[in-house]
C-alpha cells in the first residue's frame, strides 16, 4: 500500500499528543477517531482535522477505510478492542500496558501470527533517538558485559476514587502506568528474569501506589526497578557494564540526553532529542512494518512485551493484586 490509514480508539490525553504527531509521519494519513461517546469523537476529530469520527469502537472495526488501529483506551479495554481489530485484518499498535493480563497479551499474539496481522506495543522508549544510541553502545560493547539495570519513574498523585489511576477494574494503580517503562527496559537488556522479588503498598482503591522490583538473571546479574504515585522520583536510569555505566538522563522513558562513561576515558554525552512529541518514531516503525508486509516490529517483538506482562503479573500478584481485562468495549 502507498499510504497507510490510521485511526485512534480511545481519545484521551496520550492519544492527543500522538495524534500531532503524524504530519512527521511519511506514507501515512490520520482517517478516523473512535469513542464510546459520538460527541467525545467528534469533539477530538475536529480539533485534529480528521475526517470519520465514530461513535463506538465496532463501528471503526467495521470502517474499510482503515488500515491500522492505535488502541489508547484504559488498559482492559486493549484486549476485547484489539482481538476485534484482527480478526478483522487491522493492524494494531497498542497503548502500553499491553494489556491487563498475561493471558490477554498471549491470545491477542496468537491471533495476531494466525491471521498474519501486524502487531506492536506502543513502548517509545524503544525509538527514541537517545535510547537508539544507547542500544548501539551495548551492542558494540562499549561498556562491556552488562551486570545490572537501575530505574525509576514516580509521580505525585492525589488520591481521587473517580481518577482512572487509582480505579482497580480500569487497571489502575502504579505498574501498568509507570512501572512498565523500567521493567520493558530492564528487559530490553538483560532479557528475562529467573526470579522476581516485589514490594510495595496497597492505596485505599485495592491497587498498588508503589512498587519496588527486584529482578534475578543467571550470572548474578540485576535490575532494581522502582515506581510510585505518590512520591516523586527523577525518571533516571542507569546500565552498569564489566567495562563502565551509561546514564540514561531523565526522564529516561523518553530522553533526549545519555553519557557513556567507559573506566580510563572522559565521559561522552550525546544529545538526541526527538521529532515532534517523540512519538513519531514508533509511528513511523509501525506505518513501514505494515507497507512492508512485516507481522512484528524487531525493536520491540511481540515476545518482549509477553516477558514484560509477566514480570508485571508477577509483581502485581505478590503484592496481593489482580487485574482482568474488560468483558465490553
Amino acid at each position: 500500500m502507498d499510504i497507510v490509514r490510521w485511526a485512534i480508539a480511545g481519545p484521551g490525553r496520550i492519544a492527543d499528543n500522538v495524534a500531532k504527531d503524524f504530519s512527521l509521519v511519511p506514507d501515512a494519513e490520520l482517517v478516523a477517531v473512535a469513542s464510546r461517546s459520538a460527541q467525545r469523537a467528534r469533539a477530538f476529530a475536529d480539533r485534529h482535522e480528521i475526517a470519520h469520527a465514530h461513535g463506538s469502537y465496532r463501528a471503526l472495526i467495521d470502517d474499510p477505510g482503515v488500515d491500522v488501529v492505535y488502541i489508547a483506551t484504559p488498559h482492559p479495554q486493549h484486549f476485547p478492542i484489539a482481538m476485534a481489530a484482527i480478526e478483522a485484518g487491522k493492524a494494531v499498535l497498542v497503548e502500553k500496558a499491553f494489556t491487563a493480563t498475561v493471558e490477554g497479551t498471549e491470545q491477542i499474539i496468537a491471533a495476531a501470527r494466525a491471521n498474519n496481522v501486524f502487531a506492536m506495543e506502543a513502548m517509545w522508549t524503544r525509538f527514541q533517538p537517545a535510547t537508539r544510541r544507547v542500544r548501539s553502545w551495548i551492542d558494540d560493547g562499549a561498556i562491556g558485559d552488562v551486570r545490572a539495570v537501575q530505574a525509576d519513574l514516580g509521580v505525585v498523585r492525589e488520591y481521587d476514587p473517580t481518577d482512572r489511576l487509582f480505579a482497580k477494574e480500569l487497571g489502575g494503580g502504579a505498574l501498568l502506568d509507570l512501572g512498565v517503562y523500567p521493567v520493558s527496559f530492564a528487559q530490553w537488556f538483560l532479557g528475562s528474569p529467573q526470579r522476581i522479588v516485589a514490594t510495595g503498598a496497597i492505596g485505599p482503591s485495592g491497587v498498588e501506589v508503589d512498587a519496588d522490583l527486584l529482578l534475578a538473571y543467571p550470572g548474578a546479574r540485576s535490575a532494581l526497578l522502582t515506581t510510585s504515585l505518590h512520591t516523586p522520583m527523577p525518571g533516571a536510569a542507569r546500565l552498569l557494564g564489566s567495562d563502565g555505566w551509561i546514564d540514561v538522563l531523565p526522564r529516561f522513558h523518553h530522553p533526549t540526553d545519555v553519557v557513556l562513561h567507559v573506566a580510563g576515558r572522559e565521559p561522552v554525552r550525546v544529545n538526541a532529542p526527538p521529532i515532534g512529541a517523540g512519538y513519531a518514531h514508533e509511528l513511523i516503525e509501525v506505518t513501514g512494518c505494515v507497507r512492508a508486509g512485516k507481522a512484528e516490529s524487531d525493536i520491540m517483538p511481540l515476545e518482549d512485551t509477553l516477558a514484560v506482562q509477566r514480570i508485571l503479573e508477577e509483581a502485581a500478584h505478590q503484592l496481593g493484586v489482580e487485574w482482568h481485562e474488560a468483558e465490553s468495549w
